[in-house]
C-alpha cells in the first residue's frame, strides 16, 4: 500500500468499518483538492475564474455526472462502496441541489474518502483522470 504522506493522523478503524457520512465528509475534501489542483494547471489563474470553475466541479449536479462517468470503470469493491454512501441517511440537501443529485454525490465523495483513508492515491488519481475525461492509457 502507498504511503499518504498528508493522512499524518491514521483513522482509528478500517475504511470498511467507518460511516459512510465520514467518508463522504473527507472524501469531500480530497474532491475539492484534487479540483483546485487540477483548476491550477490550467493556463487562467485569475481567482475568480478558478472559483467559478471550482463550483462547475463540486456541485451536487457535476459530483453526479462525475460519478456516472467512474461507474463502468469501478470494481466491485467499490460499486459497493458507491452503493453504501448513496443509501446512506445522510440529511435534506442544499437548496440549490436536487435528492438524486445529492445522494450521487454522497457516493462520490464516499468512494473517494473511502480510497484516500484505505490510502490508495494511486486509484483516486486514475479515477479522476478518467472523470475528467482524460485518457489515462497514454502514461
Amino acid at each position: 500500500m502507498m504511503n499518504n504522506k498528508l493522512a499524518i493522523h491514521k483513522p482509528s478503524k478500517q475504511a470498511s468499518l467507518i460511516n459512510p457520512i465520514a467518508l463522504a465528509y473527507i472524501g469531500d475534501a480530497v474532491y475539492e483538492l484534487l479540483v483546485r489542483q487540477y483548476l491550477l494547471s490550467q493556463p487562467n489563474h485569475k481567482s475568480h475564474h478558478m472559483h467559478k470553475a471550482a463550483i462547475s466541479y463540486v456541485s451536487a449536479k457535476a459530483q453526479r455526472s462525475m460519478l456516472e462517468r467512474l461507474l463502468p470503470h469501478l470494481t466491485e469493491e467499490e460499486q459497493d462502496i458507491v452503493k453504501r454512501g448513496r443509501n446512506t441517511k445522510s440529511g435534506a440537501p442544499p437548496k440549490n441541489a436536487d435528492m438524486i443529485d445529492y445522494r450521487h454525490a454522497t457516493a462520490l465523495e464516499c468512494l473517494i474518502g473511502y480510497l484516500y483513508v484505505d490510502e490508495r492515491i494511486e486509484r483516486i488519481t486514475e479515477l479522476f483522470r478518467v472523470g475528467l475525461g482524460e485518457d489515462t492509457n497514454e502514461e
